[in-house]
C-alpha cells in the first residue's frame, strides 16, 4: 500500500495510488488492516485477468518509475486530531489520495507534485476525459469564491450553490466523502482554503446581465445563443443561475471558467447524474445532446456560455468537441 511492491516483489501500476499512501501512517495503515480482516465479511470473488497489452504489461520498467517518483513513506508521529488543518493536509495528501486525479502529470505520467510546496499541486489534471478541477484558492477556476461551508457540504451531499459532482468525484462523494465525519470534512475544507492560487493576480469575476437581457429578448440570433435557448435555458435559465443545489449555475462557475472545456464538452455530449447521498438522495441527472447537437453546435454553444452572464472563458473549437466525442465514445455528430 504504501511501497507500491506486490506480495510477489513486482511493482504495482500507479493506479493504485501507492504516491499517496506512502504518507499514511503505519498506525493508520494496521488500522485498516484490522479493519479489513475482521470488519469486512469475505466473498468468493476471483480476480480479473490482466489485460495489459505487452510491452505495457512488463513489470520490471515500473520498478525504475517507482524509484524515480515514488517518495519516501512516512514514519509514525503525534497526532494531528487536535490541529484541524494538519489533519486536514494529511487527509488530503494521503489516504483521500486527492492528488491522483487534482493534479497535473508529466511526460512519465508522474504526479507534477505530491505536497503543497508547489502551486502545481491540486491545481487540476484531467482523468478519464473529465478535468478534475483546481482545487487551490484561484478567484475564476479554483475553489476562491467556495467558504469551507461549501466545500463541505460538496464533499457531504455532492451539490452546493457552486456546483454538483460529476464524473469521477460522483462516485468519490457517492461512496467515500458522504461517510467522513463533520470534523474530518471540515478539517478537508480548512486545509483546502489554505492552498494559495496558481495565479495570484486573477481578479474575481462579476455577474454581466447583459447575455441575459438578450436572450430574454430574442436579441442575439448566433448559434450558440439559440442553441442555448433550445437545450439548456429550461434548467439553467436565461440568467446563467439554473436553480439552486438542483441544476447548478453556468454563471461564474468555476468549471465553466476551467481553461480546459473537457468536462464540459463530455457533458453536454454524454450527460452526466448527481450522487444520491444521505444528506442529498434525489440524484439530478442531466442528459446527453451526442446525437442531436453537431460539433459546430456544441462548440458554439459551450463558446456562448463560458463568455456570458460574467464568465471570461477561452472558446471552444469543433477540433476539441470532435476530439472529446471520439474518445468519450459518443454518437456521430446528426447530419444535417
Amino acid at each position: 500500500m504504501r511501497h507500491g511492491v506486490a506480495k510477489n516483489g513486482s511493482t504495482l501500476y500507479p493506479a493504485m495510488p501507492y504516491t499517496s499512501y506512502a504518507k499514511v501512517r503505519p498506525a493508520d495503515v494496521k488500522a485498516l488492516y484490522a479493519y479489513f480482516m475482521g470488519g469486512v465479511q469475505p466473498v468468493a470473488q476471483a480476480n480479473k485477468a490482466t489485460d495489459i497489452p505487452w510491452p505495457m504489461s512488463m513489470r520490471w520498467p515500473l520498478s525504475i518509475w517507482r524509484k524515480m517518483f515514488a517518495p519516501a513513506v512516512v514514519a509514525d508521529a503525534a497526532s494531528t486530531d487536535n490541529d484541524p488543518i494538519s489533519r486536514g493536509r494529511y487527509l488530503v495528501e494521503g489516504l483521500g489520495h486527492c492528488s491522483a486525479c487534482h493534479t497535473p502529470r508529466g511526460v512519465a505520467l508522474q504526479e507534477k507534485a505530491l505536497t503543497d510546496d508547489s502551486t502545481a499541486f491540486l491545481s487540476g489534471g484531467v482523468v478519464d476525459n473529465f478535468l478534475a478541477k483546481n482545487l487551490r484558492g484561484d478567484a475564476t477556476d479554483g475553489l476562491g469564491n467556495w467558504s469551507e461551508g461549501d466545500i463541505t457540504a460538496f464533499l457531504k451531499g455532492g451539490r452546493n450553490d457552486h456546483s454538483a459532482a460529476f464524473g469521477g468525484m460522483s462516485d468519490v462523494v457517492q461512496h467515500s466523502t458522504q461517510y467522513m465525519n463533520d470534523d474530518d470534512l471540515t478539517a478537508v475544507a480548512k486545509y483546502l482554503k489554505t492552498l494559495k492560487p496558481v495565479d495570484p493576480n486573477a481578479k474575481a469575476l462579476a455577474y454581466d446581465e447583459t447575455a441575459a437581457k438578450a436572450l430574454r429578448a430574442g436579441s442575439d440570433k448566433s448559434n450558440g445563443a439559440l442553441t442555448f435557448i433550445d437545450n439548456c435555458a429550461a434548467c439553467h435559465r436565461s440568467t446563467g443561475k439554473g436553480y439552486t443545489q438542483t441544476f447548478p449555475t453556468l454563471a461564474l462557475s468555476s468549471t465553466v471558467n476551467s481553461a480546459d472545456p473537457t468536462s464540459l464538452i463530455h457533458i453536454v455530449l454524454r450527460g452526466a447524474e448527481m450522487p444520491s447521498t444521505k444528506s442529498a438522495p434525489t440524484h439530478y441527472a442531466m442528459p446527453g445532446f451526442d446525437d442531436r447537437l453537431t460539433d459546430q453546435d456544441v462548440a458554439d454553444v459551450l463558446t456562448f456560455v463560458r463568455s456570458s452572464w460574467g464568465n471570461k472563458a477561452p472558446a471552444v473549437t469543433t477540433a476539441q468537441v470532435a476530439k472529446v466525442r471520439k474518445d468519450v465514445g459518443a454518437a456521430p455528430q446528426p447530419q444535417r
